[in-house]
C-alpha cells in the first residue's frame, strides 16, 4: 500500500517541474482574483497563462477541478436550478456531443491549432464583453439558437477549455434576471467541466497528478477569490473590468503570434 502511495507521489514529483508549480499557483490566484474582482470566468483567465507555463494539453486538465467547485458554490447560492434546466435542456444537451468532436479535434490536430483557436475565442470574448452589444431575442430565435450555441460552445471547449463562446452572449441577450444568468451559464459551465473531465480521463490526460496539482491550487483560488472581492468594492469595476479586457485581449493575441 505505501509503495502504491509513494510511486503516485513519485509520478507526481516528475509530472511537473518546481517552476511550472509555481506558475499554475500563480495563474490561479490571477485568474480567482478577476473573477472575484469582475465576475469574467475562471478559466477563460487563466487558461493563457497555463499554455505558457505547461501547455495547453496539460492546463486544461488543471483548470476542471476548481472551475467544478466554485461553479456548484455559486449554483448552490443562485437558486432556481430546475426552471433553468428545464429552459435550456435542449442548449444543455448539444454542448456533450459539441465537446466530443472538441476533444477529438484536440486529441488528434496539432497543439498550436489549438492555441489558435484559443487565442481567437479571447478576442472575441474581450471585444464582445467591452461592447457589450444590447442584442435581444425573440421567444422563437431563443428556442432555434439554443441547441446551436450548446453545440458551438462545446465545440470550443473541447479544443480550447474556455467555456464562455458563444454562451454567454446567447444568454445575456434573453434578458433573465442576474439570479436566472448566473445559473443557467453555471448550469453550462458546470455539465461542460463533467465532461470534459471524462473525456481527459478517456485520452489520458486527466491523472493523478494533475487531480493534485488542481486541488493544491483550490487554496490559491479561494485566497485569489476573496481579495479580489475586495478589490472590487475599492475601486471602479469599470476601470478594473476594462483593463482585464485589454489584458485578455493582447493574451489573446500572442497566442495567435505563438501558434502560427
Amino acid at each position: 500500500m505505501f509503495e502504491d502511495i509513494s510511486s503516485y507521489l513519485f509520478v507526481w514529483e516528475i509530472a511537473y517541474s518546481s517552476t511550472e508549480l509555481a506558475a499554475v499557483a500563480g495563474a490561479f490566484f490571477f485568474a480567482a482574483f478577476v473573477k472575484g474582482a469582475t465576475g469574467l470566468g475562471f478559466s477563460t483567465t487563466c487558461l493563457p497563462f497555463l499554455v505558457y507555463a505547461v501547455g495547453l494539453k496539460r492546463g486544461i486538465p488543471l483548470i476542471l477541478l476548481p472551475s467544478i467547485t466554485s461553479n456548484i458554490l455559486v449554483m448552490i447560492d443562485a437558486g432556481s436550478f430546475r426552471e433553468m434546466v428545464v429552459r435550456f435542456r435542449w442548449m444543455l444537451l448539444a454542448t456533450v456531443p459539441g465537446i466530443l468532436l472538441g476533444l477529438w479535434f484536440l486529441d488528434v490536430a496539432p497543439a498550436q491549432e489549438a492555441v489558435v483557436v484559443l487565442g481567437f475565442v479571447l478576442i472575441s470574448y474581450a471585444l464582445f464583453a467591452y461592447f457589450t452589444p444590447h442584442l435581444k431575442l425573440s421567444y422563437e430565435m431563443e428556442r432555434f439558437l439554443g441547441p446551436v450555441s450548446g453545440f458551438i460552445t462545446g465545440v470550443v471547449n473541447g479544443i480550447t477549455g474556455s467555456q464562455i463562446m458563444p454562451v454567454m452572449p446567447y444568454l445575456l441577450s434573453l434578458n433573465l434576471n442576474s439570479e436566472r444568468f448566473v445559473q443557467a451559464i453555471n448550469c453550462s459551465f458546470t455539465l461542460s467541466s463533467f465532461v470534459m473531465a471524462g473525456g481527459f480521463y478517456y485520452l489520458g490526460l486527466l491523472d493523478l497528478s494533475a487531480l493534485g496539482v488542481s486541488a493544491l491550487g483550490l487554496a490559491f483560488v479561494y485566497l485569489g477569490t476573496k481579495l479580489g472581492s475586495v478589490v472590487r468594492q475599492l475601486m471602479s469595476p469599470s476601470v478594473f473590468r476594462a483593463s482585464i479586457l485589454l489584458l485578455l485581449f493582447g493574451l489573446g493575441l500572442s497566442l495567435l503570434v505563438k501558434g502560427f
